[in-house]
Order: structure tokens, then C-alpha cells, then sequence
């Protein structure tokens, strides 16, 4: 039997994500898909601690990097918007590194910085240079009533989107200090 669960994280999130799909199969759900922007896709299986792991490479992958996670033990199962998701029984876990798919500080830190070049720099450019404009012009462009309208459709997008830049740029900046620092 499937379930579908909506939960929705950022890609700043995704340590969050890991977590909580760790305590879904927990609970007997073992994830299987996931839809845009926030559809999970859980089939039911026998509740067992899986350590969830996520990767994010948004560009096609070779066979040696994926053999490379199935070499340490980590099952590939699905990728959604350039992540990819991986999962390894805990039992399999016999040092602390081994529920890590990241030998190290640097390679996490890449990671980061690869979510920043590609995800939050690209959102950042679409904010100030497509919505900022349209904002502006709707509320000092068009007095009419039918531009007030727009102008507040594009304020409220507006402030959405600055919210969730400011968000995800604090947090990345965050784990990338604390990656840094370990």
C-alpha cells in the first residue's frame, strides 16, 4: 500500500529531510518517489532504522560515481530537482563515517557551495531582475485598479520570495561556518 505525505523543505532544509525521512521508515514507511514541489511517496514496509542521505548534483551521473556509493553500501533510489537520495540500513553502520556519504569536511562544503551557485544565486537573479521590476511598475506604473492588484500580487510574491532568499541564504552560510569549523 502507498501513502503520500506533503511536507515541504528548502534546499537549505535538506539535513531537516534527512531526518525525518529517517523516522518515516522508522514508523514502517519506506520513502519510494518524490513530486514537486512537496509530495512524498512512501510504500509501507516492515519499520526498521534506514539512514536517509541526500546528495545534490544537478547534472547526469556517471556509472562510477554510483558505483561508488553501492561500493560503501548506499542504495540509490530516487532524485528530485537535482538531489539525489540514498539509504543505508543502520545496522550496516559500524564506525560513525560509515552513515556519512561524505568522507570528509571539504566534500560537504562543495556540496554547499554547488546549492549556492546553482540554486539560491539563479532564484536570487530571477527575484531583482524579472519580479522587482514588475513590482515596481505595477504599483508606480499603473494607478488603475487592475494595477493596484497586480501591485499587491507582486508585493506579496515579492516579500515571499526576499523571505525565502534571506532564509536559505542564513542557513547555508550556517552549515557552511559549521562544516568549516568541525
Amino acid at each position: 500500500m502507498r501513502e503520500v505525505k506533503i511536507r515541504y523543505f528548502t534546499i537549505a532544509d535538506y539535513e531537516e529531510e534527512e531526518i525525518w525521512l529517517r523516522e518515516q521508515h522508522k514508523k514502517g514507511l519506506r520513502l519510494e518517489k518524490i513530486y514537486l514541489p512537496c509530495f512524498y511517496v512512501f510504500a509501507e514496509c516492515p519499520p526498521e532504522d534506514v539512514i536517509y542521505r541526500l546528495d545534490y548534483q544537478n547534472r547526469e551521473q556517471t556509472a562510477d560515481y554510483m558505483q561508488l556509493f553501492r561500493d560503501y553500501g548506499w542504495e540509490y533510489f530516487t532524485s528530485c530537482n537535482g538531489w539525489l537520495y540514498f539509504r543505508k540500513p543502520a545496522s550496516q553502520v559500524e564506525q560513525e563515517n560509515d552513515g556519512e556519504i561524505f568522507s570528509d569536511r571539504q566534500s560537504k562544503l562543495q556540496m554547499i557551495q554547488h546549492v549556492i551557485q546553482t540554486r539560491l544565486v539563479p532564484i536570487f537573479v530571477v527575484v531583482f531582475c524579472l519580479l522587482l521590476p514588475n513590482w515596481y511598475n505595477c504599483l508606480f506604473g499603473d494607478l488603475s485598479a487592475l494595477g493596484w492588484g497586480f501591485g499587491i500580487f507582486f508585493t506579496i510574491v515579492f516579500l515571499l520570495c526576499l523571505g525565502l532568499l534571506i532564509y536559505c541564504g542564513c542557513k547555508l552560510r550556517r552549515l557552511k561556518n559549521r562544516y568549516k569549523t568541525k
